[in-house]
């Protein structure tokens, strides 16, 4: 087991600890300081404000991966949804006949409870019955105390299979807005293998942050062009922070 998951299972077994009494020991743990929750500052300051004094509902629909479909369709259309081919509650129900022959599993309510499916033929259903159902039975807001996950229904969705046509593999674009704006955009690179973060402003001007923490993901070696459909709808954005996450 990695030191990555040996560490999320102990943050989730300190659950009884109060949300902010947890969230001091947490920034303790890695500033050596306490978090400013009274009169926040920074960037990591004010996220820990938003978790416990930003409870909009709407934030359970939004980080539900099923969901949050639903809500962006109905706002600029499907045409920038990845397909959904099943929703379930449980891995049993699952008929894997009628699934194509290459397709992703996805918990709703968390990001680790994953499982690609290049060849349907070489699914280890075993292991990803395992894998999922592992991750049915938590509760991801434990993790981070984000407060928008705490009500999220696990269920199981299968997505189509999504990769370059290019080099095969798909890269992850993130959108850091502000005030309804967006400021940043993140890319994440070879995420099965040897992972990079980049970071770029709207103009493509390469940041040298990569965000995140120690140890720090190093930048792409090669050059990440400036994607063709280069936007974020102003419709989906809210007025405080929000992060949107394109394929």
């Amino acid at each position: 087991m990695s030191s990555s998951k040996i560490l999320k299972k102990i943050k989730y077994a300190m659950r009884i600890i109060p949300d902010r009494a947890y969230i001091q020991m947490y920034y303790f743990a890695h500033f050596k300081k306490f978090c400013n929750l009274k009169n926040p500052k920074t960037y990591n300051e004010k996220l820990n404000w938003l978790k416990l004094h930003d409870k909009n509902p709407i934030y359970t629909r939004i980080v539900d991966k099923f969901e949050a479909k639903e809500y962006v369709k109905n706002i600029i259309g499907d045409q920038y949804i990845i397909p959904t081919l099943g929703v379930w509650d449980n891995f049993d129900d699952i008929d894997f006949d009628k699934l194509p022959q290459q397709f992703v599993l996805k918990c709703t309510h968390d990001s680790e409870g994953l499982v690609i499916v290049k060849d349907k033929d070489k699914l280890d259903k075993e292991m990803a019955k395992n894998k999922i159902e592992s991750a049915l039975k938590q509760n991801f807001f434990y993790i981070g105390r984000e407060w928008p996950y705490k009500n999220v229904k696990p269920r199981i969705i299968a997505e189509k299979y999504m990769e370059d046509h290019i080099d095969g593999e798909l890269r992850d674009y993130k959108f850091y807005c502000f005030s309804g704006k967006p400021l940043y955009c993140q890319v994440i690179s070879d995420r099965s293998t040897n992972e990079t973060i980049d970071f770029f402003d709207m103009n493509w001007k390469h940041m040298e942050f990569t965000g995140l923490e120690k140890p720090y993901y190093p930048h792409s070696k090669l050059e990440i062009p400036r994607p063709t459909q280069f936007f974020v709808n102003e419709k989906i954005l809210l007025k405080n922070y929000l992060l949107i996450s394109l394929f």
